[in-house]
């Protein structure tokens, strides 16, 4: 049986020249990039050669960028970092949808004293910059707002709400795991000072990420050790990694506009194919704008599991929604913040493509999905009395 992977908002399979280019630097280096002897300088080039290229894509100076080993460290970072470093008790401005890396650092900051504002979304997934403007606090220290949701691909008002927080002294982190290498990321052009990304979602081995700190944003180290990354994160860097990671990030640059309009035109075949063929149906935040890979249907009367399970049975991977969240029995807090019932924001499912899928592939990934949901359906007794 044929396999197709359709979750690539959870993890993206390492592409060859990521491959290439990180094996070549296990080969040829080996040296820990602090050591002053020739092994070590060798190391260190690599190293930050592979920080001049992330910055380049993000748009900022070399040192601005932190060498981490993912998303939900850089996220933890950039809060921690920033609340910690005031050396007073804060408040801090977030959403209800946000990834559980921003949303269970807050919970931990509220634990120790910290003020945390949870701003909502509207039915379509959106945040209204004006919510944050009326939740702003002579001591708001940071607003974290995520570029692009995991779940929904909807993407946020990121400028407007960092010149928002800038006016009243606020900086301002922007979770851009699930936007970058699908929008552009340029920090500058989107005000933040602090921006995260992870390298597994754009095709690099998962353990590394970065976190780019605005000059002159002051930040509490959360990992202590040696002097690593200007005395921001402690330990020996993953040279290789990082060398993976600035060779996504190119090759993310290079095809960003190309493939953002080929996974644009399967994602609405995908959802025009599905919504034609399956009644009492629909997509979460499809009237938002939103990254061009990523789709959220609900299908009334269906379990969602049930339906992941029924279509990875027919070789398809789809998901629920966040990776991080798997297992968990409370509906999506993301699809229950924009309003879906507990009901429906179980029967909605995930669908994120990525370089591999073709035409093909999403025209027998929308038959698996019809055919799934009827059967499923006809089985469902809550179904059969609404019908």
């Amino acid at each position: 049986m044929n396999r197709f992977y359709f979750d690539h908002n959870a993890t993206t399979p390492v592409s060859g020249e990521v491959l290439d280019a990180m094996v070549a630097c296990l080969r040829q280096t080996h040296g820990n990039a602090s050591s002053i002897h020739y092994y070590g300088q060798a190391a260190k080039q690599q190293l930050e050669q592979a920080r001049r290229e992330l910055a380049g894509v993000l748009g900022c100076d070399a040192n601005e960028i932190v060498l981490v080993s993912g998303g939900t460290e850089a996220d933890n970072l950039a809060l921690f970092g920033v609340v910690r470093a005031t050396r007073r008790i804060a408040h801090i401005i977030t959403t209800s949808i946000e990834h559980p890396a921003v949303l269970a650092a807050c919970r931990e900051l509220e634990r120790e004293g910290h003020a945390v504002a949870y701003l909502d979304p509207d039915s379509n997934g959106v945040v209204d910059p004006e919510d944050v403007r009326c939740a702003l606090r002579p001591d708001t220290v940071l607003v974290s707002v995520m570029q692009a949701n995991n779940e929904t691909g909807v993407v946020q008002p990121i400028g407007e709400i960092a010149a928002i927080a800038h006016e009243a002294g606020a900086l301002m982190h922007s979770d851009g795991v699930q936007a970058f290498g699908k929008l552009s990321g340029d920090v500058r052009a989107l005000g933040v000072d602090l921006y995260s990304i992870s390298g597994h979602k754009i095709y690099a081995p998962k353990g590394i990420g970065a976190l780019y700190v605005r000059n002159g944003t002051v930040l509490e180290p959360i990992i202590r050790g040696g002097h690593h990354e200007r005395d921001r994160r402690a330990g020996t860097e993953n040279v290789a990694s990082a060398v993976a990671l600035a060779a996504a990030v190119n090759a993310a640059r290079r095809d960003l506009d190309s493939e953002a309009q080929r996974l644009g035109q399967l994602r609405d075949r995908l959802e025009n194919a599905i919504l034609g063929r399956v009644p009492a149906a629909g997509v979460n935040g499809g009237r938002a704008a939103r990254v061009p890979n990523t789709t959220n249907i609900w299908f009334d009367g269906v379990q969602g599991e049930a339906l992941v399970i029924a279509l990875d049975l027919a070789g398809f991977a789809v998901s629920t929604g966040s990776a991080c969240s798997s297992g968990a029995v409370e509906p999506s807090h993301v699809l229950s913040a924009m309003g879906l019932s507990a009901e429906r924001a179980r029967a909605s499912l995930r669908f994120s493509l990525g370089r591999s899928n073709t035409v093909e592939q999403v025209d027998a990934l929308a038959e698996a999905v019809e055919q799934s949901v009827a059967r499923l359906r006809g089985v469902s007794a809550r179904w059969s009395a609404c019908v």
